[in-house]
């Protein structure tokens, strides 16, 4: 497959126009071209020259580009510089166009002195002024006239006629009027008997007010590309082999398969492959997004941009350079950029029929008048009336301007849409795949559950499972400090302390020796009784991980860590499948914990433990069945981001992620993600009503400029009138947007509301006795709060007593349960 760059589209019939030109050229199997990303794809063995050879002749320029050049090539910012300029000087010009020609006739307005009287001046004043305007727009003029000439009219040929033919009418009438001046009547005579049928003005106006549009148009484009820089940056750039028994630096690209390389802590990995010596964790979160880091030891796979924490490595090199998993997530993030067009504006689709229907029938008055026998003068008047009232400025601005509302309320809910065309896919999507880990779920791990192994040494399970813990820096040792601390805990002082990569923690205090890890690391210094086994085979199948410690051949307890569930993802789901959305879970996460968590969210359809690429195969699966969103914040949902219709990413989530995604939802809500949709359908909404009303103005005044209804005509000036106007009123239909509810409770959850109403927060003080420092307080506090209902505990052991802050009545069999299950004594409610 080949790329090209693609300038000179306007609109979507220039990729239809260039798409049939190429798909003509002998060879060519595949072409696809892109107009927000100014490419082509090319399949087949067609030659580049035969290739960029057709596309030239369709009026158009192409030649190949490299990777290095794809962010460069789609950049916008060159294109909103260029219309701001043109639009400012465009507004210089028509301003003194619009004084001269209507301001001194219409407001009174005074002429300047040395034009009083000088009437042919005016008029070529007025002709220069307009001249101005449309060599600053040249670039509508010149691309309406080539697809004229190539037989595919699109938007700027009526642009072009509509200015052009109201010009060259003006000239001529201001050349009729200087051969006539002196000769029949007055130069103020004939001044005021031709002066309404100069049409400078209209000229002029018409491709302001389309560079408005097209401005408009370009802010709402995205900066999609950014993340193909930002993966450039990941890649890999140096690395150390071994030769000949020497360690050398070499360019990642130097490595070859069965090169051996060192990798020590802090470097990135320079290729995928196997380790043949040492022992250490590796953060995959570049290819995973998962928080947790790996531990890898002999014989395990490393892959290249994922970063060595710990220890040093040797590895043997299996695949390199562009074979990586690294580098084809990269091509698969820039296949996907590249090849996904944007929505093609509706007013673009009907154009193919409508531009030339306008070109008839303003052909067709002008002889029908012709006909008639009136003056050639009028005969053309209604031709030129029937151009410059039908001229798509309305049709120009529907849906630019409705995005750029639609926008803007969005923007002040805290969702990003990078471009006009994520706002209006995401009003069309049928399914919203949801990444797990930092979407779902919080993405950092936390204390679930807590048991010592008995109520006397859970002072010190605490205490040493806080000192191993703080040595280390393994996410699961971050929880448990975390928890440690939260409780006010103080750690024992660990000496000697060591890391078992894959199994767990070694210290060394006074006479004891303690260990933390698994059952199968802890099982080899301390019995651990059934009962515990029973429990972390309970606490396993719920997706969480079981640390036990021990000192010396006694076990202190047992922890379960987990990544829980954002506290709004629940409603998230709700929202979704209110909406009418197809809701999927797709992540790289074992199946066990992916169901349960799952379960809790309300999603029933899962796919566990898929990969980056096979994400993105997913995606392609589901687009069969309408617009997919995908939902992520890691770095491994990049390449699925890249191929769904639309990319959402959680605004904490890694920066490949947003870069990679068309929404971004700065808030960081899972919530966000259904008002995101909701947004987009109203503006959709918005949008066609736009384009109905456009459309209307034409229905119903392109007859009158025709003169068809008895008595009633419009000049070209009137004409001009209409079509501003049209404009004006798409403009204020989309300003309606900023009064949107966006909110999806006022819609749904009518029965969640009534049940929230019910609900009301009451404060209840039970007795306990038993407790006799902050840890009994704390240990109390934690139970209490993880019943559901119970949304705050303070704990005093001064005054034995525990106030609760609940939501619903909470029976007091389950609270007398739960004080005496942690060893103290229920005493009441006071």
């Amino acid at each position: 497959m080949k790329k090209y760059e693609i300038t000179g589209m306007t609109c979507d019939m220039c990729r239809q126009h260039i798409e049939k030109a190429v798909r003509n050229v002998s060879g060519v199997d595949v072409v696809s071209v892109s107009l927000l990303a100014k490419s082509m794809t090319v399949e087949g063995s067609a030659s580049d020259k035969a290739i960029i050879k057709a596309v030239e002749e369709a009026g158009y320029q192409a030649k190949l580009f490299e990777k290095d050049e794809m962010v460069s090539v789609l950049s916008n910012e060159e294109e909103i510089a260029g219309l701001k300029k043109r639009f400012l000087w465009s507004v210089v010009f028509l301003v003194l166009l619009m004084y001269l020609s209507m301001g001194y006739t219409m407001l009174d307005l005074p002429l300047p002195a040395l034009l009083e009287g000088k009437y042919l001046i005016l008029g070529r004043i007025q002709m220069v002024l307009a001249l101005a305007v449309l060599a600053v727009n040249r670039k509508f003029i010149t691309s309406g006239i080539r697809a004229l000439s190539s037989a595919m009219p699109n938007m700027d040929t009526l642009v072009a006629l509509g200015s052009g033919v109201s010009f060259f009418w003006s000239c001529f009438i201001l050349a009729k009027m200087t051969g006539m001046t002196g000769s029949v009547w007055s130069a103020e005579e004939m001044w005021h008997f031709y002066r309404h049928s100069l049409y400078f003005e209209s000229a002029a106006m018409i491709p302001a007010l389309i560079t408005i549009g097209k401005l408009l148009e370009a802010y709402t484009k995205g900066r999609a590309t950014d993340s193909l820089r930002y993966l450039m940056e990941l890649s890999p750039r140096r690395a150390t082999i071994e030769k000949d028994g020497k360690e050398i630096v070499v360019s990642a690209e130097e490595v070859n398969i069965g090169d051996v390389f060192i990798v020590r802590p802090g470097e990135i990995i320079p290729a995928d492959g196997h380790v043949i010596e040492g022992n250490t964790t590796i953060d995959e979160s570049t290819l995973t997004g998962e928080s947790m880091p790996a531990d890898k030891t002999i014989g395990d796979t490393v892959r290249a941009a994922t970063v060595n924490q710990f220890g040093m490595i040797r590895v043997m090199a299996d695949h390199v350079g562009e074979q990586t998993a690294f580098a084809q997530m990269v091509d698969l993030v820039m296949a996907a950029s590249v090849g996904k067009a944007p929505v093609s504006r509706l007013a673009d689709k009907v154009s193919s029929i409508f531009v030339p229907a306008i070109i008839v029938l303003s052909i067709g008055t002008f002889i029908g008048w012709l006909c008639k026998g009136v003056m050639t003068e009028i005969a053309l008047e209604h031709a030129i009336s029937v151009l410059v009232i039908s001229c798509p400025c309305a049709l120009g601005l529907a849906t630019p301007v409705a995005i750029m509302a639609g926008s803007g309320i969005a923007a002040r809910k805290g969702i990003l849409f990078k471009n006009g065309a994520a706002l209006e896919i995401c009003g069309k999507l049928k399914t919203v795949l949801l990444d797990k880990t930092g979407t779902i779920t919080a993405g950092k791990p936390q204390v679930i559950d807590i048991c010592p192994a008995s109520p006397e040494v859970e002072v010190e399970f605490f205490r040493y499972a806080y000192g191993l813990e703080k040595l280390s820096e393994h996410p699961m040792a971050v929880a448990i400090v975390a928890e440690c601390e939260n409780r006010r805990i103080s750690a024992y002082p660990i000496q000697k302390f060591k890391a078992v990569v894959g199994y767990g923690l070694e210290g060394v205090r006074g006479p004891f020796i303690i260990h933390g890890g698994s059952s199968r690391y802890i099982g080899q210094f301390a019995r651990i009784p059934e009962a515990l086994k029973e429990k972390e085979k309970a606490w396993s199948k719920a997706g969480k991980t079981v640390i036990y410690f021990e000192k010396s051949g006694e076990l202190l307890g047992m922890m379960s860590v987990a990544d829980v569930i954002k506290g709004d993802s629940v409603k998230a789901v709700a929202d979704l499948h209110q909406l009418g959305l197809h809701v999927v879970m797709l992540t790289g996460d074992n199946e066990r914990t992916a169901k349960e968590i799952g379960k809790i969210a309300g999603i029933t359809q899962i796919m566990a433990e898929v990969l980056p690429h096979e994400k993105e195969e997913k995606v392609k699966i589901y687009q069969e069945q309408g617009p997919v969103a995908m939902v992520g914040d890691g770095i491994n949902d990049a390449p699925a981001m890249a191929r769904a219709d639309i990319g959402i990413a959680i605004g904490s989530g890694s920066d490949i992620a947003i870069d990679s995604s068309d929404v971004v939802l700065m808030k960081s809500r899972l919530t966000d993600v259904a008002k995101a949709i909701y947004i987009s359908r109203k503006t959709l909404t918005v949008i066609h009503q736009n384009l109905f009303w456009a459309f209307a103005y034409n229905i119903f005044l392109i007859p009158m400029a025709m003169g068809l209804y008895s008595g009633l005509t419009v000049s070209p000036m009137w004409a001009a009138a209409a079509m501003a106007l049209s404009s004006v009123t798409v403009c204020f239909n989309a300003l309606r947007l900023n009064r949107m509810n966006c909110c999806i409770e006022n819609e749904n959850s009518t029965k969640l509301k009534k049940e929230r109403k019910k609900e009301k927060r009451m404060k209840k003080i039970i007795s306990v006795e038993g407790m006799t420092c902050e840890h009994c307080e704390n240990t109390v506090k934690k139970a209490l709060e993880e019943i559901d209902g119970i949304e705050k505990a303070e704990a005093s052991h001064e005054t034995k007593q525990v106030t609760l802050v609940i939501s619903k009545e909470i029976p007091e069999d389950i609270l007398r349960k739960v004080i005496e299950e942690k060893g103290y004594q229920y005493k009441g409610i006071k």
